[in-house]
């Protein structure tokens, strides 16, 4: 990961090092409940409502290459049932654990003596900004790995009704009688018959009246 322009401190997101110093072995815990960011989850599918209460749990601690930081956030999370597609409603529960590392130190935590030739290798790394790091990216990992992929409202939810839509759970007798294809043909045409048979008696009736009146 690139190194940001600047982090704002006021962002609930940003947190910071600076109590912790760069002594390997300091610890710190910190509690904080902040507003979801917009789009926390998995798009279209589940996740936490933009603006819903976030509590954060986070422990921060200080080695030779930068601050771990091991931590558990919770939410409520929302999304549509892909069964019967009823809104549902769970309790989310992620776990995280991510190193942000000092710009200025190597992987074993010395002072780097050149600029790193390898930026592909720094893409994949999160960096401690003048003591503050951002946790957004991290959270937002830790969430969708959470949630289902596929959320029903209940494990053993029937969904619906494949031909008129209807929600099973509702009316566990549901069902609409089969129609075997082989004998609808026949049926239509056995229909077709009687009305033809109709037809020629109505016609043949109508003659006989003619030949009374003559």
């Amino acid at each position: 990961m690139a190194l940001n322009a600047r982090l704002d401190h006021r962002n609930p997101l940003v947190f910071d090092t600076h109590e912790l110093g760069r002594r390997p072995g300091a610890q710190q815990r910190l509690t904080r409940e902040i507003d979801a960011p917009k789009d926390l989850g998995i798009q279209g599918v589940i996740g936490v409502p933009e603006g819903a209460p976030v509590e954060l749990g986070l422990r921060l601690e200080s080695v030779m290459e930068g601050v771990l930081v091991t931590g558990t956030a919770r939410a409520r999370a929302k999304g549509e049932c892909v069964r019967c597609l009823e809104p549902l409603e769970l309790e989310l529960e992620a776990d995280f654990q991510e190193m942000f590392s000092y710009p200025d130190a190597d992987d074993r935590g010395r002072p780097k003596a050149e600029p790193a030739d390898d930026a592909e290798e720094d893409e994949d790394r999160l960096f401690i900004e003048d003591g503050l790091f951002d946790l957004e990216p991290v959270l937002r990992d830790a969430v969708v790995l959470a949630l289902p992929m596929q959320p029903v409202c209940q494990d053993d939810c029937p969904g619906l009704c494949s031909e008129c839509g209807a929600r099973l759970a509702d009316d566990p007798d549901h069902h609409h009688d089969a129609v075997d294809i082989r004998w609808a043909a026949l049926q239509g045409l056995a229909g077709s018959l009687e009305d033809g048979e109709k037809d020629e008696m109505s016609g043949a009736e109508a003659g006989v009246d003619e030949k009374q009146e003559k």
